[in-house]
């Protein structure tokens, strides 16, 4: 699943960056994406949750991201793969 696809409340865990699934135009460079999604934190086990959605076509998106909050557009959000079915079977 794709971080772009939550909404508020989701959570999980970062699975892997795949920033060939940004195919916006508009976007920045695949290697420079991964890059900065890197810096920013999104590394496979990192645990994250949605906080907040913009009003206008719900972007950006604001995520709790381990110990961090950080604020993405969706067409970013697009290449973080994450695992919202690890975070349900821990809190059971």
């Amino acid at each position: 699943m794709r971080l772009s696809e939550l909404g508020i409340g989701d959570r999980g865990v970062v699975i892997g960056i795949t920033p060939g699934a940004v195919t916006d135009e508009a976007a920045i460079d695949h290697a420079e994406l991964e890059r900065r999604l890197l810096e920013m934190g999104f590394v496979e086990g990192a645990r994250f949750q949605v906080l907040h959605e913009g009003l206008i076509g719900r972007d950006p998106i604001a995520i709790r991201l381990d110990d961090m909050r950080v604020a993405l557009r969706r067409r970013e959000a697009r290449a973080v793969t994450v695992d919202c079915t690890a975070m349900d079977m821990a809190a059971q």
